[in-house]
């Protein structure tokens, strides 16, 4: 493509060169530079791209794009190369890849969820309706991309790097995908990696303190009007109004077409006579002008809210009712809510629970419902916001009935001195604890101390099938670990009581 075709939509540009040459690639990495590609250097967290150009130039790019206030003298690009500078690199990156693979989510209907919680769990909800809806779905977010049932990648972030989803776009295009439904961080939103996107619809599930630190957000004000910028990228929107920031939203954008859902609080769509138990929750909602009884297989109140949030684009889309109920009832999402069946019938769940809200969420949702112990085992993940640590070890202290504290993802960071740091929160209840280093003897501890009437809520990891340490990922299926473990205890002889 002519590189001027690519720059289309990208304003106030300073461009130094022949803009009608063919560009055959675009990276953002020197070392993924192939001749008669253009090379974006962009500034990172820890490396700037621009100390790459030289090399990017050694491997044939034939031209740069570069931020306002590079030192070109500095950077002693050759005359040869094109240089195109623009006022922010990771917006230039992610409007050129979109022009490059031919606008790629104006050919299917793309769904965008964004919101602290409930992000994974709606969108698997949404891709299963309109899956047995006849629809082919594709579908992006924290745990994987697939389309239909082929997982095309297992993935180690939310939302892609904008080139790497406009690619992905155009690989689902070529599958003929009908309907993309992706979740959307804020992180993505504030870097520029949407930009460019054609959302049909956009989903805010709910508001809470997460990913407040250095390298995501400076402060909740950042954290909320990057999510909000979701809704300025589309007029049609589906919210939350039992959540604070959700209800203000449609107040916010009043020239859109906002549709609403709830519980609690005035909504379009309200969720009516609730049951939850172990292992179900179903209530009664209107669809289609008639009262349904809707149930589905994940346990807890949040459930309820995923599932109307899934409704609200099923009734966008048509769906007939009987449609919607069966695809909530068999849906079921890695590391959400997830129950591990065992050969020792103990109730233990997976869940990727990580802050304090969403790990007081799930422990007084399994303590509502379970007859025996609520047994918590969790860490916390390094080189993340500490101010969580204390907080989450005051609230497992405070509702469950036993917290065996052990690692998450340590990351750089000492795992004990993490430890260290929810103990402090953990010491100002009464809550029994104890602490295992060692995940997986953490596990095996709970699972030795459990039976049937107790349930075991392993937080934190979820859908996660390894651990980082130092740098380096370690494999770690809880799945596999929970089944090993339990091969082990019943080849060790029995205690004598």
């Amino acid at each position: 493509m002519e590189l001027k075709n690519m720059l289309v939509g990208l304003e106030n540009l300073k461009v130094r060169g022949n803009l009608d040459i063919e560009i055959k690639g675009i990276a953002k990495n020197s070392n993924e530079v192939e001749p008669g590609y253009i090379f974006v250097a962009i500034k990172g967290f820890s490396e700037d791209g621009h100390d790459y150009i030289e090399k990017a130039i050694e491997n044939g790019a034939i031209a740069i794009m570069l931020e306002e206030g590079a030192d070109l003298k500095k950077l002693k690009i050759n005359d040869e190369t094109i240089i195109v500078m623009v006022k922010n690199t990771r917006e230039g990156l992610a409007i050129m890849s979109s022009n490059f693979y031919g606008e790629p989510s104006k050919k299917f209907k793309l769904i965008g969820i964004t919101g602290t919680k409930g992000k994974t769990t709606t969108a698997y909800m949404i891709k299963e309706i309109l899956q047995k809806a006849g629809k082919k779905v594709g579908l992006i977010g924290t745990i994987e991309t697939c389309i239909n049932d082929k997982k095309i990648k297992n993935n180690d972030r939310t939302t892609p790097e904008s080139l790497e989803l406009q690619q992905i776009f155009s690989q689902m295009v070529k599958e003929e995908v009908e309907v993309v439904v992706m979740e959307v961080s804020s992180q993505s939103l504030k870097l520029h990696r949407v930009d460019g996107c054609d959302f049909d619809i956009v989903i805010f599930t709910n508001f809470s303190e997460d990913h407040i630190s250095k390298i995501e957000h400076p402060d909740m004000q950042d954290y909320l009007q990057s999510k909000l910028k979701l809704f300025k990228m589309c007029k049609n929107g589906i919210v939350n109004t039992d959540d604070l920031q959700g209800a203000k939203i449609p107040n916010l954008f009043p020239e859109s077409n906002i549709m609403t859902y709830g519980i609690d609080n005035y909504a379009k769509l309200l969720a009516k006579d609730i049951t939850i138990t172990n292992s179900y929750v179903d209530f009664r909602v209107k669809i289609k002008a008639q009262n349904e009884r809707v149930k589905t297989g994940i346990p807890g109140r949040f459930s309820v809210y995923n599932s109307l949030a899934a409704i609200c684009v099923a009734q966008k889309f048509g769906v007939e009712p009987e449609i919607v109920k069966q695809a909530l009832l068999e849906v079921r999402v890695p590391g959400r809510s997830e129950m591990v069946d065992n050969k020792l019938e103990i109730p233990i769940m997976i869940d990727y629970a990580h802050t304090p809200e969403s790990l007081q969420n799930i422990l007084q949702a399994a303590k509502s419902y379970t007859r025996g112990r609520v047994i918590s085992v969790f860490g916390c993940g390094g080189d993340r916001d500490n101010s969580k640590r204390p907080i989450m070890g005051e609230v497992s202290g405070r509702i469950a009935d036993y917290t065996i504290l052990t690692t998450d993802n340590p990351r750089s960071e000492e795992p004990a001195k993490i430890i260290q740091e929810i103990e402090e929160g953990m010491k100002k209840t009464k809550g029994k604890y104890t602490v295992i280093e060692d995940r997986r003897k953490a596990i095996k501890e709970a699972i030795k101390m459990a039976n049937k009437r107790d349930i075991i809520i392993i937080a934190g990891k979820g859908h996660e099938v390894y651990q980082e340490i130092k740098g380096e990922k370690i494999p770690f299926n809880e799945r596999e670990i929970i089944k090993e473990i339990i091969e082990e205890l019943q080849k060790e002889p029995k205690k004598k009581k």
